[in-house]
C-alpha cells in the first residue's frame, strides 16, 4: 500500500451503512475492515445493548473511546464507527487527525426504512423511533460534518455507487494508491 494511503473512518447515524459500505470499501482498496462496535462487544464480553442495559450509556461511551484512539492508532484500514461516536470531542479530533472521515449521511427517514425492524440498536428501542432519529439527527449532524474530510448523501444509491462516489473523493483528496499514479505526459499536475 503506498504511503499516501490515509485510513479511512464512516461516521453517520445508525442504520446509515457504515458497516455494509465500509466492508466493501475496504475489499476495493484491499486493506483490512473493522467495525468499533465488534470490536467494544469483544471487549465487554456481551451486547452492546446489554452494556448500555447494564451500565449507562456513560460508561459505554468511555469504552468506545479507548476502542477508537487503539483502533485509529494502527494504521491502514476502513472503520466503522459506531453512530454515536461523534459525541465525544476527542473521538472526533482523533478521527479527524488520524485519517480520512467520511460522513454517510442519511435522513432520519432513510434511516428509519432501513432499521425498524432491527432489535439490536438501543438508541432506537423507544415507543417513537422516527422522532428520535430526528432527534439524534438533529444533534449529530453538526458533530458528523465537524469530524468529517468528505460528505456522503447515501440516499437511494446502491452500496456499490456510494463506494465508487467515496473512492472519487479519497482520489480527489490524493488518500488513495490511484492517486500514486503518474499523470500522463503534457497533463499538468
Amino acid at each position: 500500500m503506498p504511503d499516501s494511503f490515509a485510513s479511512v473512518a464512516l461516521v453517520g447515524l445508525p442504520g446509515s451503512g457504515k458497516s455494509t459500505v465500509g466492508r466493501q470499501l475496504a475489499r476495493r482498496l484491499q486493506v483490512p475492515f473493522t467495525d468499533s462496535d465488534h470490536v467494544i462487544e469483544q471487549r465487554i464480553g456481551c451486547s452492546i445493548r446489554e452494556f448500555f442495559e447494564r451500565e449507562g450509556e456513560p460508561r459505554f461511551r468511555d469504552v468506545e473511546a479507548e476502542v477508537v484512539d487503539e483502533l485509529t492508532q494502527s494504521g491502514v484500514g476502513v472503520l466503522a464507527t459506531g453512530g454515536g461516536t461523534v459525541l465525544r470531542l476527542a473521538n472526533r479530533e482523533v478521527l479527524h487527525a488520524r485519517g480520512q472521515v467520511v460522513y454517510l449521511r442519511s435522513t432520519p427517514e432513510e434511516v428509519f426504512r432501513r432499521v425498524r425492524h432491527d432489535v439490536n440498536r438501543p438508541l432506537l428501542q423507544v415507543a417513537d423511533p422516527l422522532t428520535r432519529l430526528r432527534d439524534l439527527f438533529a444533534i449529530r449532524d453538526p458533530l458528523y460534518r465537524e469530524a468529517a474530510h468528505f460528505v456522503i448523501e447515501t440516499g437511494r444509491p446502491s452500496v456499490a455507487t456510494l463506494v465508487n462516489m467515496i473512492l472519487m473523493q479519497l482520489e480527489l483528496g490524493g488518500s488513495t494508491p490511484a492517486s500514486t499514479a503518474s499523470a500522463p505526459s503534457g497533463t499538468p499536475t
